[in-house]
């Protein structure tokens, strides 16, 4: 199966121009202190390099105030959340819990691709991660791996589909008139 044809809006270096995102980290320890966030700033890096607007990381610890800091981002409305830990299988790792009752749709295929991708790369523990992907009111929430290599991965993933995925959100058709699936004859995309 070949690329759909998306607009350069949608999948170039500046994708993210004009808009807003949100990188929040759950880690109790990194907010206590006892070591800096690792991997928050990699996000931040990366979308700032796509040309999205994206303060420093809100670092809180995991479970109901990561649950408040998630609230308060959504509140201002940002085109894109995106999380960093507390996906795991730990007592304390509750970021997928926190974000469900935010969100009014999942999309699941974000997910389980993230996944995957770990575990192509040989790491077979990324199946374990419990991270979620949806829509929030018009904002795009995922929940990213809280190593390093992990959120490289998962932004890795998110890259090709980021902009069609906010456009969509939008209620975009790229331009077509019709929603057309970009000649994928297996309408996977979701437009019709």
């Amino acid at each position: 199966m070949s690329e759909p044809d998306l607009p350069d809006h949608e999948t170039g270096p500046g994708f993210g121009a004009g808009r807003r995102a949100v990188v929040v980290t759950a880690s109790t320890r990194a907010a206590r202190g006892t070591y800096a966030d690792r991997s928050g700033p990699v996000i931040a890096q990366r979308l700032r390099s796509w040309g999205f607007a994206v303060g420093d990381p809100v670092v809180v610890p995991d479970g109901d105030e990561l649950g408040l800091a998630l609230r308060d981002a959504l509140a201002s409305e940002p085109e894109l959340v995106l999380t960093t830990g507390g996906t795991g299988l730990t007592p304390t790792d509750s970021t997928p819990e926190q974000t469900l009752p935010l969100l009014d749709r999942l999309v699941p295929g974000v997910a389980e691709a993230i996944r995957a991708a770990g575990v192509a790369k040989g790491v077979p523990t990324a199946m374990l991660s419990r991270g979620l992907a949806g829509v929030a009111g018009r904002t795009f929430v995922a929940n990213l791996p809280g190593s390093r290599g992990g959120v490289a991965d998962a932004l890795d993933v998110l890259e090709p589909v980021l902009g069609h995925a906010l456009a969509q959100i939008l209620g975009s058709d790229h331009g077509s008139g019709h929603g057309n699936n970009h000649g994928n004859d297996h309408g996977v995309c979701g437009s019709a």
